[in-house]
């Protein structure tokens, strides 16, 4: 095994996130705890990502940027691993931000629960533009985490905002290729039977919404893998599957693309950002025009109410 050299591993795949990249790489940058490595797999991306990603590490030798054709998110995702030496990885997404304290949070906490093999925490979830939505209210402890697992959510414990022991995910195998777009609901039962998992009570990440993310593009591939993983973790458990699987697990029903812009654009409104509640309001008349809301939308933001 190849010698630890920092305490944190930050570990990124970015895929065509030309658009988020740069501020998502700054907010790791600027975290008050700063022994980490910041190792980003591009993973393909045909949107100039890479040339971002090349600028910012020539001024910071903490980014170590990895750059292969596209394997999904999956593949990304180890080979990061592979290549990082921290003690505990932290995962982040190409679009979100981490608040300055979240590493040193979730630092002191693993250093003072030696138990707990993976910790998440809060997210305030936001539109394209970082206008809040809401913020997440996830169970601090094992076994509401796990109770929410087995359900299938792997929300409950979030991806963008976890932080995990090396030498627990190297004991489960990692994140496995079969689970592509529901993977981390997948890596946390399995960590789930080697230790503990813990949500710290603090929102550390705003974790961004928009139309080209997992949840909007894969709905139906992950709808399938849950069922999968759900079932073997049950097995492994030794618990009984229900014979009604599909109807037991929480799925959170989707929601057509234009609705989903315009719910955006009424909250952005509400909060008094009429120019993001406007550009809410003409995406989601390009998604549908003839939709009575949408066109309401434009009217209420241009009217500022």
């Amino acid at each position: 095994m190849a010698p630890v050299v920092s305490k944190v591993s930050v570990v990124m795949g970015v895929y065509n996130a030309h658009r988020f990249v740069a501020a998502t790489v700054r907010s790791i940058l600027t975290q008050t705890f700063a022994d980490f490595e910041f190792v980003i797999v591009d993973d393909g991306s045909t949107d100039g990502s890479l040339a971002v990603l090349r600028e910012l590490a020539s001024h910071d030798s903490r980014i170590k940027v990895i750059s292969r054709p596209n394997t999904g998110i999956v593949g990304a995702a180890n080979d990061g691993i592979a290549a990082s030496r921290g003690q505990y990885i932290a995962r982040h997404d190409a679009d979100d931000i981490s608040h300055p304290q979240r590493l040193q949070k979730q630092v002191a906490f693993l250093d003072a629960n030696p138990d707990v093999v993976a910790v998440g925490a809060q997210m305030e979830v936001t539109d394209p533009y970082l206008s809040p939505l809401e913020e997440t209210q996830f169970p601090l402890d094992h076994e509401g985490i796990e109770h929410d697992l087995l359900r299938g959510s792997g929300w409950t414990l979030p991806q963008p905002a976890a932080m995990m022991r090396r030498s627990a995910v190297a004991r489960v195998g990692g994140y496995r290729q079969q689970c592509n777009h529901s993977e981390d609901l997948d890596l946390f039962l399995r960590l789930a039977t080697v230790g503990r998992l813990a949500n710290l009570p603090e929102v550390l990440v705003q974790w961004r919404r928009h139309l080209g993310s997992t949840n909007h593009a894969n709905a139906d591939q992950q709808r399938q893998n849950k069922q999968r993983i759900v079932a073997e973790a049950m097995q492994s458990r030794g618990l009984p599957v229900p014979a009604d699987l599909e109807n037991y697990l929480a799925f959170a029903p989707q929601t057509p693309r234009w609705k989903e812009v315009c719910n955006w654009g009424w909250k952005a409104l509400k909060r008094g950002n009429t120019q993001i509640a406007r550009r809410h309001a003409w995406t989601a008349i390009k998604e549908r025009p003839t939709s009575s809301e949408a066109w309401k939308l434009a009217v209420c933001s241009i009217r500022g109410k």
